[in-house]
C-alpha cells in the first residue's frame, strides 16, 4: 500500500478548518491540523516529516510568513503553501519570496486546493527523483565498494576513504567494467592512456600495485594477474 502523504495544515478558523483537514483525509492525505504557530511547531518536531504544510497568514500568535521563516531554519527546502484572506500582490510576493510553492486566496474551493497541493508534490517527487538520478550518474557500485566519479573518492564497507587520483578511477572503472574477462596489458594501456608503450606499462604496473593494495579493505575484489598476458578483475559473490 502506498504510503499517506502528511500535511501539516496550520489554520485558527475552527470550521474552515474541520470542514478542510475532514475532507483532505478523505481524498487520501495524513492530516495534522493545528490551530497556531506555537502549536504549528510542536507538531514539527514531534513528527517525523511532512511533504508539504499548509498555512494561514493570520494566525492568532503570529503571522504565517515568520512561521513558516522559522520553519526553513530547522529544515531548508520544507513546501509551504500559504492560505490567506489577503489579496494584495505584496502579501503574495512575500510569501513566493519566502520560498512558498503556492498562494491561494480565502475563500477557496476546496477541490482547487486540492489539486494545487497533488500538483505541488507532483513537482517535489520529479525534482527528487531528479536529484537522485544525477547522485545515481556519478556513484558507481563495485562489488562492496563504491566510488565517486566527481570527488574520486573509493568508499569501502569498513567504512574507509581513499582518494583516488584520475587514472587509478579510470584503471578501477575499466576493470570493473570487464570484470570477469582476461584483460591484456596493451588494451588497457590503449584504453587508459591512448598508447601501448613501454614506460606507460611501468606506470600500469604501478597502478595496479597501488589498486590492490586499496582492495585489501575489501572482503569481495580482486586482481588476478595471469603472467605473460594481463589481467583479471574478479568480484566474488556475497
Amino acid at each position: 500500500m502506498e504510503k499517506k502523504r502528511r500535511l501539516l495544515y496550520v489554520e485558527d478558523e475552527v470550521d474552515l478548518g474541520n470542514v478542510v483537514s475532514q475532507y483532505l483525509e478523505m481524498v487520501g492525505f495524513d492530516v495534522v491540523w493545528v490551530k497556531s504557530a506555537s502549536d504549528a511547531h510542536h507538531a514539527f518536531n514531534s513528527f517525523e516529516a511532512f511533504d508539504l504544510m499548509l498555512i494561514d497568514v493570520q494566525l492568532p500568535d503570529y503571522n504565517g510568513f515568520q512561521l513558516a521563516e522559522e520553519i526553513n531554519q530547522k529544515a531548508v527546502g520544507q513546501a509551504f503553501l500559504f492560505l490567506t484572506a489577503r489579496r494584495e500582490k505584496k502579501d503574495r510576493l512575500q510569501g513566493l519570496n519566502i520560498g512558498a510553492d503556492d498562494y491561494i486566496t480565502k475563500p477557496f474551493d476546496v477541490d482547487e486546493l486540492v489539486l494545487r497541493i497533488r500538483n505541488i508534490l507532483k513537482r517535489l517527487d520529479f525534482q527528487h527523483a531528479k536529484v537522485l538520478h544525477q547522485h545515481e550518474s556519478f556513484i558507481t557500485q563495485i562489488g562492496d565498494i563504491q566510488i565517486n566519479q566527481n570527488t574520486h573518492k573509493m568508499y569501502f564497507p569498513d567504512g574507509k576513504q581513499i582518494d583516488l587520483t584520475l587514472r587509478e578511477m579510470q584503471v578501477m572503472l575499466y576493470l570493473n567494467k570487464n570484470q570477469g574477462a582476461l584483460l591484456r596489458r596493451e588494451d588497457i594501456l590503449v584504453q587508459i592512456w591512448g598508447e601501448n608503450d613501454y614506460f606507460m606499462g611501468r606506470s600500469l604496473d604501478v597502478f595496479i600495485s597501488r589498486i590492490r593494495k586499496f582492495l585489501k579493505h575489501s572482503q569481495r575484489l580482486s586482481i588476478e594477474t595471469v603472467y605473460g598476458s594481463g589481467f583479471i578483475f574478479r568480484i566474488s559473490a556475497l
